[in-house]
């Protein structure tokens, strides 16, 4: 990288839209986007630190990034860099394994990692007085890591899980990660995946790694940002203290001589087949351009005009007005030194894949060969700014933009100068690079189908780039000797702590209109920008036994077409704003939201008015809108995690309303009418069963008055408010089912036991323990599970909160040979949680990571609306967003044991999802009366998914 030092004034930078679209019938408002604020110095040894001070915040992210990622990869092992992330996470000469999550977690804090073809990074975010803790974390990590033979291999092994998990899983991993990935450069460094693939993981050894470390990770090769509440003066002494001391190696990092990607002159067409895929898919593949080239604006603005939000070209043409496919989508990938585009779409039920890619290519070709509109351009713009705005909300989202801006284009201010770029592209620049960069001649067509239509003689690796993969560079062999975990004695003890810094919480202030509409406000940033939710009091327990997913369609349908306005109308006015719209229905609540910045409140707020009092409901929008439902639903309902999370939910609430998909399934939303939608919009959404909480940057006495403004108008109607019954139903009995997916690259393993409504007492305790049980990295299922047997890419427990009984569900994907396994292991913890005594310091350290995860969601503006709008939803004071913390530090092991006496595997219910050969006998084994139902047979509207029948056979 470049290393470019800066300092960037206080002074705002201002975007200014073009004329807005003539259906807002006004211009899109000016957005101002403050610009990153930084200062920069690098220390002799060539570590480069930035400083992003903000004392407001409430808490203070560090974040190193290394100049090494997927392209570095060793010739042969590809996915390396990614698992040498994993590696480094996890133990050093002063730090046992896992101890510095840990250390994150029990500050209260959250910490991750990822891997980019040009970076890693690591990253934690902390209350401010474990900043120094975290400094010295990282300088372990640097220069005292420990590579030893169990950190490699069950790192591997839990890569190789992660793998399975995001590829092989779901319907169009192998697509997004190989076939497209593969077919996208040919001699280019950047052909291999990132995640790699099992052969070249498997034969990768501990020397490589420890080469690896020695070759990249080191001071000049690195990049730290430190942003948020902290003394710029005390980041220097301590930067100074843990890092001025390291050393460079005496070898020079490797350079690899890149091979220069020769330009495509021919197009080409892959075919691909892969399991269970519900839906098939097509994409194109054109060049692109590097991050820091001059046209990279022009796709940007580009890439929002053709698949930007719903009155985006392709969504108009391919899903809306066609209906030919269920989503379509203009991807662009800028890395450092190269690029590319892809355009996709899947294919929506009883629609073919030559009547898709001719109404793909029909848009790509329109594109280039005419102007885009005044319109479209002004919008495109609003969109790209009012979202840059959104992500600068929080001091941890300033630092990964300006990271990005480095390791991406060598240029801290890259950002904001791309930005400014961005306001400058005319139509003309859009049309050119239209006709520069989606090149029919340069082109790779995709098309993805199911396994089932691979014809006789096509190789299951059919989708392989024919260009041969280019060589790589080879790692020369450390030399260093390799690292030990010190004797307990001898390790260096942690930084102690700095001073605490109290938190703040937003002022939040009621009123009731004289409709009954209440209005909550809460302002909570500083930032042009606003946040305004609805939430009603009916959710999808409020559905009809036959007609589950009625709410969520009801709340999908509001916005399309309300008020004389049609649903492009609406999108284009709100995306001509840079203003967002959505909403959908939970269990107990339907919710929708606005998000836009403070300039356009009036306008974005008239059509709200319109989406939450009039809409249409117009028979061509309920027949599309349940076109998109059912093939979304059949695509979901082919991934082994979400098929077992609704089965789970079925099994545990049976016939009860809490039991049926809040979405659906394909039978019960394809069988919903108009009327039916009609009639449950006049019954639930009217003002006195509906509550609408503003939060962002305006003045409380502005947010009561645009409130009133926009929903003060609507009448309250003379019938009494309906309400729904009992939601929750009697808990069921034990049970272990199998559902069978043949071709699952993974198996999902669900358990659950009832819990208490979110508004008794006894959820706080019970919080804490499912806290100690699978929250986090720390908790007790990411430890047995992944940590110490490397079997899954995550374990993890949730308590759900709901205004009648909730569940308390532990989740993980394992392959499918371990599934069983699995399954032992997460009811030995549900016993564990009931029998086993948690000690004061255990609970103490779970209730500061819980607290601390809800005083970061308070930090945003989305965050805090979502806070109060669980505490009206579950019947909560809003002085809840100040006493949770109290009441979560209040458990004691005691009364953790209490509640956690709810908690044993003799009532739980399990739910395996996978492919039931490879692992049915090993569960049976333990568990002799597991039911199978094969998915294809798999009732979801039963309350017992048609087990009777199948025990009957």
């Amino acid at each position: 990288m470049t290393r470019t030092a800066a300092l960037v004034g206080a002074s705002l930078l201002v975007l200014a839209p073009m004329a807005a679209a003539p259906i807002a019938a006004q211009e899109a408002a000016s957005i101002a986007v403050p610009p990153l604020e930084f200062t920069h110095r690098e220390l002799a040894n060539g570590l480069d630190v930035y400083a992003m001070p903000d004392p407001g915040a409430g808490t203070v992210t560090v974040t190193l990034w290394y100049d090494v990622g997927g392209k570095d990869d060793p010739q042969g092992r590809s996915g390396f860099a990614h698992l040498f992330e994993h590696i480094l996470s996890r133990k050093t000469v002063n730090l046992p394994y896992g101890q510095i999550s840990t250390l994150v977690e029990n500050a209260g804090g959250t910490r991750n990692a990822s891997t980019g073809q040009d970076f890693t990074n690591y990253y934690e975010t902390v209350p401010p007085q474990y900043l120094e803790t975290m400094l010295w974390t990282h300088a372990e990590r640097m220069a005292r890591p420990v590579v030893d033979q169990e950190v490699f291999d069950t790192e591997r092994s839990i890569v190789q899980e992660e793998l399975r998990q995001r590829v092989y899983a779901p319907p169009y991993g192998r697509l997004q990660r190989f076939v497209i990935g593969d077919n996208s450069f040919d001699e280019s460094i950047y052909r291999r995946s990132v995640i790699g693939s099992l052969e070249e993981l498997n034969s990768a050894r501990i020397e490589d790694a420890r080469a690896f470390h020695e070759a990249y990770y080191r001071p000049a090769n690195a990049t730290m940002i430190v942003s948020g509440n902290f003394d710029p003066a005390q980041l220097d002494r301590w930067v100074d203290q843990y890092f001025a001391d390291i050393r460079n190696p005496d070898r020079p990092t490797p350079v690899f001589e890149r091979p220069v990607e020769t330009p495509r002159t021919q197009p080409r067409l892959v075919e691909a087949y892969a399991p269970n895929v519900p839906l098939p898919a097509v994409a194109a593949i054109f060049p692109g351009v590097a991050a820091d080239h001059p046209d990279a604006p022009a796709l940007d603005v580009l890439q929002a005009i053709m698949s930007r939000g719903e009155s985006s070209r392709l969504y108009q043409a391919l899903v809306y007005e066609s209906q030919l496919a269920a989503n379509a989508g203009f991807g662009l990938n800028d890395m450092e030194e190269d690029g590319v585009v892809t355009v996709s779409a899947t294919v929506a039920q009883g629609k073919t894949i030559p009547d898709v890619e001719a109404a793909l290519n029909a848009e790509l070709e329109r594109v280039r060969s005419a102007p885009v509109t005044a319109a479209e351009l002004n919008e495109a713009k609003t969109e790209i700014v009012a979202s840059a705005l959104r992500q600068r909300e929080t001091a941890s989202g300033r630092a990964f933009i300006l990271g990005q801006s480095i390791v991406s284009q060598n240029d801290p201010r890259a950002a904001d100068e791309r930005l400014a770029a961005v306001q400058r592209v005319t139509a003309a620049d859009v049309q050119r690079v239209a006709r520069q960069y989606l090149d029919e001649q340069a082109r790779v067509s995709v098309r993805y189908q199911d396994e089932s239509a691979r014809p006789e003689g096509v190789p299951e690796d059919s989708w392989r780039n024919p260009a041969p993969v280019p060589a790589f560079l080879t790692v020369p062999p450390a030399v260093l000797p390799a690292n030990e975990l010190l004797p307990e004695g001898q390790r260096m003890a942690p930084p102690p702590l700095g001073a605490a810094r109290e938190a703040v919480t937003p002022a939040v202030a009621e009123r009731t209109l004289p409709n009954g509409l209440r209005v909550i406000v809460a302002k909570s940033t500083d930032l042009p920008i606003m946040n305004a939710q609805l939430v009603l009091g009916a959710g999808a327990a409020a559905d009809p036994a036959d007609r589950a997913g009625l709410a969520t369609m009801t709340a999908a349908l509001a916005s399309q077409g309300a008020g004389g306005r049609s649903a492009p109308e609406i999108a284009r006015t709100l995306e001509a704003l840079g203003a967002n719209i959505g909403g959908g229905a939970g269990a107990d609540a339907t919710q929708m939201f606005v998000s836009a910045p403070v300039a356009s409140a009036a306008e974005v707020g008239a059509v709200l008015a319109d989406v939450v009092r009039r809409p249409d409901f117009a028979d061509a929008e309920v027949a599309r809108s349940r076109t998109q439902m059912v093939n979304a639903l059949r695509v979901n309902f082919r991934q082994p995690g979400p098929l077992a999370a609704a089965v789970l939910n079925r099994l545990v609430y049976g016939a009860a309303p809490y039991g049926a998909p809040t979405s659906g399934t394909p039978d019960s939303v394809a069988a919903i009418t108009r009327e039916e939608i009609v009639d449950f919009h006049r019954r639930w959404w009217r003002p006195d069963n509906a509550t609408v909480i503003v939060t962002g940057g305006m003045e409380p006495e502005a947010a009561f008055a645009w409130a009133e403004q926009v929903l003060g108008g609507w009448a309250r109607p003379a019938t009494p408010k309906p309400t729904v019954g009992e939601r929750a139903g009697t808990p069921t009995g034990p049970r272990v089912v199998v559902v069978d997916l043949p071709g699952a690259g993974q198996a999902a393993v669900t358990a659950a036991v009832r819990g208490p409504r979110r508004a008794d007492e006894a959820y706080y305790p019970l919080a804490v323990a499912n806290a100690v049980m699978g929250s986090g990295q720390n908790g007790r299922l990411f430890q047995e599970i992944r940590a110490r047997r490397g079997l899954s890419y995550g374990a993890y427990s949730s308590l759900a909160a709901r205004a009648e009984g909730g569940t308390l569900v532990a989740s993980t994907q394992t392959k499918n040979e371990s599934a069983a396994e699995v399954v032992g292991l997460v009811l030995a913890e549900f016993d564990r949680l009931a029998r086993e005594p948690v000690d004061e310091q255990a609970v103490t350290d779970r209730e500061t990571f819980i607290t601390g995860g809800f005083q970061r969601a308070l930090e945003t503006t989305g965050g805090l609306g979502g806070q109060l709008a669980d505490a009206v939803v579950n019947g909560l004071p809003l002085s809840e967003i100040e006493a949770y913390p109290d009441r979560i530090a209040a458990t004691t092991p005691e009364s953790l044991r209490a509640a956690a006496g709810i908690v044993s595997a003799e009532d739980a219910i399990v739910v395996v999802v996978g492919q039931a050969d490879l692992f049915i006998d090993d569960l049976r084994a333990a568990h002799p009366d597991a039911v199978v139902i094969p998915a294809a047979e798999l009732d979801l509207e039963s309350p017992t998914l048609g087990l009777m029948q199948v025990r009957a056979e």
